[in-house]
């Protein structure tokens, strides 16, 4: 793995002395990886962070974010599949499997506009920060999203994420391809071809997880998830 030139990116270096003098605890966070098939060609869905953004500025990345308190509670058409949830639940994971897949979904929304979901929305009060997604007669269906890997940022950070990403092919999951709305995170969002997306200014952990669904698309059988984190040796990587 090459060395970053973001410092949010790099790997530990405990001779650095701008970095606290004790691990931040991560953050819960989820990710969506959308992918679609055009003109023969498998393309993935990329936006670049906003340039005034803390963490991370500039680079090409999933739609994605934290995990909020009330994620869990957002109603769903249907739920995770049991393959799926166990593997959620595997190395001491604090949440809710169904908060991981909801926070993707509800994240993509707010970042890109697509509503990850089908029509029919739940007649209940929506959690606080769905109302939106919601009011677009909308519901998710997390029995099509597959987790695909799992990635801490390295320790001494100063934002750590203990990020879950779900991948789905766009045409199952998508009620409407137009955005209902227009995000201030991510700009420029675009389909790209696994090519021309290795090409961007991508974080190494989102470069690494491209490989993964190269890998899922081309049919070549990984194992299970992968689970990335440092420690003071180096980085570490088993499958789930």
């Amino acid at each position: 793995m090459t060395t970053p030139k973001d410092p949010d990116d790099a790997p530990f270096d405990a001779a650095d002395p701008t970095r606290p003098a004790r691990a931040p605890r991560p953050k819960d966070a989820a990710t969506l990886i959308l992918v679609r098939k055009q003109r023969g060609a498998w393309t993935v869905l990329m936006g670049q962070r906003a340039k005034g953004h803390v963490f991370m500025p500039d680079k090409w990345v999933f739609p994605g974010g934290r995990v909020e308190r009330f994620d869990a509670a957002a109603a769903a058409a249907s739920e995770l599949r049991p393959e799926v949830e166990a593997k959620l639940l595997l190395e001491k994971c604090r949440r809710s499997p169904r908060a991981f897949a909801l926070a993707a979904i509800r994240e993509t929304f707010e970042e890109t506009g697509l509503v990850v979901g089908r029509t029919g929305a739940p007649g209940a009060k929506p959690p606080p920060g769905w109302e939106e997604y919601v009011a677009c007669d909308a519901a998710p269906e997390l029995d099509k999203l597959d987790f695909i890997c799992r990635a801490i940022t390295p320790p001494y950070r100063p934002r750590r994420f203990d990020a879950r990403f779900f991948f789905a092919e766009a045409d199952a999951v998508l009620a409407d391809d137009r955005p209902h709305l227009s995000g201030d995170e991510l700009l420029h969002t675009r389909w790209f071809t696994l090519p021309d997306a290795l090409g961007l200014d991508l974080p190494n952990v989102t470069r690494f997880v491209l490989g993964e669904v190269d890998a899922r698309l081309s049919g070549k059988d990984q194992g299970g998830p992968p689970f990335l984190r440092w420690t003071r040796t180096g980085h570490r990587m088993d499958r789930l």
